[in-house]
């Protein structure tokens, strides 16, 4: 098998690539990374990716990291398998790289720490800093106001159809949906139906089943 992903399952990067792949109907092989013990620190996985993180992307001689760029490629390098990713009309990809990088660059970062704090420490028998929470919270709910506005235009964030950029904020979703800040994403109904409509992809659902497999 040519497309190897190194990473780990608790690991809202990995989810992304494995969630793509799927969106593609690709084959791969899941290689688990051990970050109990530093294994991610260590040689062979440092030659995969140099700053010793999950995930790491082989496709026959190819070597990449990180997540939104290995999307990238495989929507790209598979463009005719799948979900299509890539649309014809410059136009409509212009809107939908702007939605990517509001992904990346405004709601990951806070999507990110309450993650940490709700979803991962949790399972990691830590206790969650309620005082970053309260704050994010606030970001949170100051990003979703222009999701709210945008999804009344749009059926997804990109645009008519579901793009890189709404399929990158599943993993996030994924732990912050099933924790007590479920609540500022579902009083916007707009967002709350794009949210049911995305978790409820074939290629998400089939990520959550491994996920919760683990």
């Amino acid at each position: 098998m040519a497309i190897k992903v190194h990473g780990h399952l608790n690991s809202t990067a990995t989810l992304r690539v494995l969630a793509c792949l799927n969106e593609k109907g690709l084959d791969y092989e899941f290689v688990p990374v051990n970050m109990s013990t530093g294994e991610h620190k260590k040689e062979p996985f440092i030659s995969l990716n140099p700053y010793g993180q999950v995930p790491a992307f082989e496709d026959g001689d190819l070597k990449l990291f990180e997540s939104r760029a290995i999307n990238q490629y495989i929507a790209h390098t598979y463009a005719d398998s799948g979900t299509e990713f890539i649309c014809k009309d410059q136009r409509k990809m212009a809107t939908a790289f702007v939605w990517s990088e509001v992904e990346s660059q405004r709601y990951e970062p806070i999507a990110f720490k309450l993650t940490w704090e709700l979803g991962v420490k949790p399972l990691l028998g830590m206790s969650t800093d309620d005082a970053v929470v309260l704050e994010q919270e606030v970001e949170l709910a100051k990003v979703l106001d222009v999701y709210e506005d945008r999804l009344v235009q749009s059926k997804y964030l990109g645009g008519d159809c579901f793009t890189l950029a709404d399929l990158h904020h599943l993993p996030t979703l994924h732990f912050l949906m099933a924790s007590r800040i479920r609540a500022i994403f579902v009083s916007r109904p707009h967002v709350s139906a794009w949210i049911a409509d995305i978790m409820a992809r074939p290629a998400w659902q089939k990520v959550v089943a491994t996920h919760n497999n683990q």
